[in-house]
């Protein structure tokens, strides 16, 4: 994979463009996180509901932070001991960010730091946030490689990187907005570790 494939990504989620990105766990299906319009067309490809929550992924701490500043006290605790890492943490959005990619809960919004390579680091410090969602047919089998991405899908997109098979197992989800942590999804790590990090570094 050379740097062209990673300035045509750069050069399609600029244009609010969907693009196959891989990340620490599967691959996924990304756009910029910037307008509603982006957003549709990538629910729109995936044949995603509206309605269902996508994740809001940056390449590192101080992108995140500066997206959704509202990530304080709390959360922003919650955040720095389990990101960078295999977790997507859903997390209290009291400003009501990027309600499109939140589904039905606008006071909710779940966000991801992978471990990334560098060549997907090059892509997001150049675009800032990205909204993403695994690339493959709704409740489809996870894709490990861009050979695993559904055609339609992989045709759809306007550019792509390719760095070989992934891990394929997804993110581990974790609801943090209630009394207590919420497991939505096991996954690449393991949520009762994460839970236990989390109650060890929050005050009291």
């Amino acid at each position: 994979m050379g740097d062209d494939s990673a300035d045509r990504v750069i050069g399609a989620i600029r244009k609010g463009l969907p693009v196959l990105l891989p990340t620490d766990t599967v691959y996924g299906l990304a756009a910029s996180a910037a307008r509603e319009e982006y957003a549709t067309r990538l629910y729109r490809l995936k044949g995603r509901s509206r309605r269902q929550p996508s994740a809001l992924l940056a390449g590192d701490l101080d992108t995140l932070f500066e997206s959704v500043p509202e990530l304080r006290g709390r959360a922003e605790v919650i955040v720095r001991e389990l990101l960078p890492g295999p977790y997507t943490l859903v997390l209290p959005n009291p400003a009501a960010r990027y309600p499109w990619l939140t589904g039905g809960r606008a006071e909710a919004i779940g966000v991801r730091v992978p471990e990334l390579p560098p060549a997907v680091r090059r892509v997001l410090a150049a675009v800032g946030c990205v909204l993403a969602t695994s690339a493959n047919e709704p409740g489809g089998p996870n894709p490990v490689s861009l050979e695993d991405v559904p055609d339609r899908i992989r045709s759809g997109a306007a550019a792509e990187l390719d760095l070989g098979p992934l891990p394929g197992t997804p993110s581990t989800v974790i609801d943090f907005t209630g009394a207590e942590p919420r497991v939505i999804r096991d996954g690449a790590a393991s949520a009762v570790d994460a839970i236990e990090r989390v109650r060890a570094a929050l005050p009291g």
